[in-house]
């Protein structure tokens, strides 16, 4: 077989955000959009490519199959020697960088936009991962868009076709040299993995007298959470419910949040007897954990009881610290500060934390919308954050609530909230942004506004404590003398208009069981009255509140 070289002309609007680039699916299925994009991330790659392992694969949603096919093509064009495909399409998140690490590959292409809607009125995404498993970095996504603003070609071999809904090896000569489709099961290597890192006998012993829910939110977990709850753990059938990866999500919105999951939530309001609850985002990375009759875990928290009972996971041997993103709150600080750990804080997005993995600095990291990680992988991962939670319920017996009010009981309490303004005009984002900025320059009316001593206020800034490369303008902050802090950022992760983000954050030593909503009423009072955010951007308040 030859490959074929095809005239192309760019496209100016790829440059990947956050997490990939990510547009509505009708945009993606331009004429040569994929192409485009696919072709300039092998061309950043040279000649590295040239006989390399690449894993492929995707959270199931509409477009998924003819996009596989289409990369497989590119693929064999472009020297790679062996593309590792999940069967029907399929791999979540956190397996691609399973994959990748256990198989040395080059890298991985994800077929993903995350928690965004899909279906053909939804989105599409394309992320590329590294050969550490994790997003690639600043450095390469630049490369790969600069290369698109100027690509005229893509090469592909369009005789070959893979039924990628079957296992199975298949091998081919291209110019010369061998290319190999393996079409895997999807579900094996991480759970191979799971079952290193947990004791899945201690969770099936404990889950026995203590019911869970699963939801799965028609996404990619699916197949892996049927695999490990019902079949490795031996859960009941209905413990794990909208387990079929669907091209729409079944019309759910797979944001794993009190909003887009309430149906689970109405559940576990209605049993008693359901213990613990999660549910998972589109491509499998993010998680909301619930308890007894749905009682609410905050993503902050949750990566705070987590690193305090890390050391009882014994595939941790060593522990050498945390870190999470900057709006994520400051409970976990306070229990590296207890423990004697470093706890770094970093940009949002999950590329910032593998330059720290892979120096050895951190064993946990964690991030306020809903994603949670460690050193096994280089990515955010649902289903593993969900098994450690259980592996601690069990080795304590206590419930999720009382694990929480034990753990403020010791640490105080980080009341937290985040007010999302989704899908606004972007030039009204931007002004909002512009209005907070201007407030933090006039130290003086600043204090008057606020109304309390401010400790800090800057536009947060990075510096990669191991490769030294700095990122800037990350988030507009203010943080008080007492603790509290009001953060404002606008969102990567959106394929439509702007998403502005208001974090609100009061700590209390001993004050423990207020309501966060009456907590933080004072502080987000200060934060409506300096931002005029209602105002500008036309709205009544948040589409989604956390």
């Amino acid at each position: 077989m030859l490959k074929t070289e095809f005239q192309t002309t760019p496209f100016g609007d790829q440059k990947p955000g956050t997490s990939g680039l990510r547009k509505p699916t009708k945009h993606f299925f331009q004429p040569n959009y994929i192409q485009n994009f696919v072709q300039a991330i092998f061309n950043s790659e040279g000649s590295a490519t040239s006989g390399s392992t690449i894993v492929l694969g995707g959270d199931g949603r509409y477009g998924t199959i003819p996009a596989v096919e289409t990369i497989i093509q590119i693929a064999a064009a472009n020297g790679v020697g062996r593309l590792l495909v999940g069967q029907n399409g399929i791999l979540s998140t956190p397996a691609v960088s399973c994959l990748i690490r256990k198989h040395d590959a080059l890298g991985g292409i994800l077929l993903t936009a995350s928690h965004n809607p899909g279906g053909p009125d939804g989105d599409f995404g394309i992320k590329y991962n590294g050969k550490n498993g994790g997003p690639a970095p600043d450095k390469s996504t630049d490369k790969i868009y600069e290369i698109s603003k100027t690509i005229t070609s893509y090469s592909a071999v369009s005789q070959i076709s893979v039924n990628v809904n079957e296992t199975g090896v298949h091998k081919f000569q291209v110019d010369g040299h061998e290319f190999v489709v393996e079409v895997i099961d999807s579900v094996s290597d991480y759970l191979e993995l799971m079952k290193e890192i947990f004791d899945f006998g201690a969770i099936r012993n404990f889950l026995q007298n203590f019911p869970i829910l699963i939801n799965c939110m028609n996404g990619v977990t699916g197949p892996y959470a049927t695999r490990i709850f019902i079949d490795e753990l031996c859960c009941p059938i209905d413990s794990v419910i909208n387990n079929t990866p669907l091209p729409d999500f079944g019309g759910i919105h797979p944001d794993p949040n009190l909003t887009y999951a309430a149906d689970m939530l109405g559940l576990m309001r209605n049993d008693p007897k359901i213990g613990f609850g999660v549910a998972y985002d589109g491509d499998g990375d993010r998680n909301m954990i619930l308890g007894n009759l749905g009682f609410f875990v905050n993503p902050s928290d949750s990566l705070a009881v987590l690193f305090a009972s890390l050391k009882d996971v014994k595939w941790f041997k060593n522990i050498n610290g945390v870190a999470r993103s900057m709006p994520t709150s400051m409970a976990v600080d306070r229990v590296a500060s207890a423990l004697g750990f470093k706890c770094y804080e970093v940009p949002t997005g999950w590329k910032y934390f593998g330059n720290l993995m892979d120096a050895n600095k951190i064993s946990l990291c964690g991030e306020e919308s809903f994603g949670t990680g460690s050193t096994h992988i280089r990515e955010k991962d649902g289903i593993w954050t969900s098994l450690l939670w259980l592996s601690l319920l069990a080795s304590t017996g206590a419930d999720v609530e009382t694990t929480l009010r034990i753990h403020w009981t010791k640490f105080g309490r980080n009341y937290y909230g985040r007010h999302d303004y989704e899908g606004v005009d972007t030039e009204q984002a931007n002004e909002v942004m512009r209005v907070i900025e201007e407030q933090l320059q006039d130290k003086t009316r600043l204090q008057e506004i606020c109304g309390k001593p401010v400790a800090i206020t800057d536009n947060f800034s990075y510096k990669d404590p191991v490769d030294g490369s700095e990122t800037t303008k990350q988030g507009l902050r203010i943080i008080f003398e007492d603790g509290s802090r009001m953060v404002w950022r606008l969102s990567g992760t959106g394929s439509q208009g702007a998403t502005v983000r208001l974090y609100l954050e009061s700590y209390s030593k001993d004050d423990i069981t207020l309501d966060t909503n009456e907590a933080l009423k004072p502080i987000h009072a200060i934060a409506l009255k300096m931002s005029n955010i209602h105002a500008i951007l036309g709205v009544k308040g948040p589409t989604v509140v956390t």
